[in-house]
């Protein structure tokens, strides 16, 4: 069944895209589990986290990594995630006796499709950042080709987008590389009703507040929110309570790496509001990080949370693949 909104999308269209060729491959992977996130600590709780435990992941095919964006289906198994060089990327999670991350399987990089079909695209059009499911509907947000498209779900890794959504602010306000690194969807029971959102990197408004956006349904409208130097929003993701986590990168050569999660209040979520939240984890080089790009809220049916963060190793030899997953502690 289409998402909301998607079959509208395509009666416009006049017909939903032509199916790209497969071009999917299969991906081996070598992971080593991560016990410890403060370096030579036994310590667990993080802020308000708690760490259950993480992966470094390698492969012999140079296509694995630079991952972006990650989201998790409702088994908490299963993934979708985006690599921003124009790749789906899907796969599962792995877990050991203790029930802590332990590899991942069935892994596969299929290359994003244009309206029409074509596949092999110039990395500035199809820098995919940001990553949303909602019924029917992968929400994929890009920078440089500043948009956000939306792909039939199942049936996204071989079809081009159905439609994009319009921004509520000018995308000539967005920088080239610093524009709509997150996109989320509004648990349907919260203030926002399933709306989704979008927050930039870098990009500010006159204020030098983020620029922001609800993109449908009844509050649909431009927000801002409060940008503290050195950070850059890099991904976000809602609870199940309606907060929005948004996860936070720093790199400087004075102070090296660093990422942060701030929690934003989700009632304070609305257009022309300029929205700030708690940091609740905070970590620099002394810790298991590295570029920290994606997270994506898992929530049991227990009322376990879990916040998961991936990082994009830029297909550098310096940089990891990481994959670090934290209890919430509320």
């Amino acid at each position: 069944m289409l998402g909301r909104g998607l079959l509208v999308l395509c009666l416009l269209a006049s017909a939903c895209p032509a199916m790209a060729a497969s071009d999917s491959e299969t991906l081996p992977i070598r992971s080593r589990q991560i016990d410890a996130f403060k370096v030579g600590s036994s310590q667990t709780r993080f802020g308000q986290l708690e760490f259950i435990g993480g992966l470094e992941m390698t492969s012999s095919n140079a296509l694995f990594g630079a991952v972006s964006a990650i989201r998790f289906r409702p088994d908490g198994a299963s993934f979708v995630a985006v690599m921003d060089t124009g790749h789906w990327l899907e796969g599962a999670v792995t877990r050991d006796a203790a029930g802590k991350l332990s590899g991942l399987t069935d892994l596969t990089a299929t290359p994003m499709a244009d309206r029409s079909g074509a596949v092999g695209l110039e990395k500035w059009k199809v820098d995919s950042e940001g990553l949303a499911l909602r019924e029917g509907e992968v929400i994929v947000s890009y920078e440089q080709s500043h948009r956000i498209d939306i792909y039939p779900d199942p049936g996204f890794s071989v079809s081009g987008p159905v439609g994009s959504v319009p921004l509520p602010f000018p995308a000539t306000e967005l920088r080239s590389n610093g524009g709509l690194e997150t996109v989320a969807v509004s648990p349907a029971d919260s203030p926002l009703g399933g709306a989704a959102v979008t927050v930039s990197e870098r990009s500010v408004d006159k204020a030098d507040n983020l620029l922001a956006g609800i993109l449908d349904g009844p509050m649909k409208g431009a927000f801002a929110v409060v940008r503290t130097e050195p950070y850059a929003v890099t991904d976000g993701a809602f609870l199940p309570d309606g907060d929005l986590l948004l996860l936070e990168r720093r790199f400087n050569f004075a102070s090296g790496l660093g990422m942060r999660i701030r929690r934003i209040p989700g009632a304070t979520i609305r257009p022309g509001a300029v929205v700030d939240g708690d940091v609740i984890l905070e970590a620099d080089m002394g810790y298991q990080i590295d570029n920290m790009e994606g997270l994506d809220v898992v929530a049991g049916l227990d009322g376990d949370i879990r916040v998961i963060v991936v990082s994009d190793d830029n297909h550098s030899i310096l940089e990891r693949n990481l994959m670090l997953e934290f209890r919430l502690i509320k």
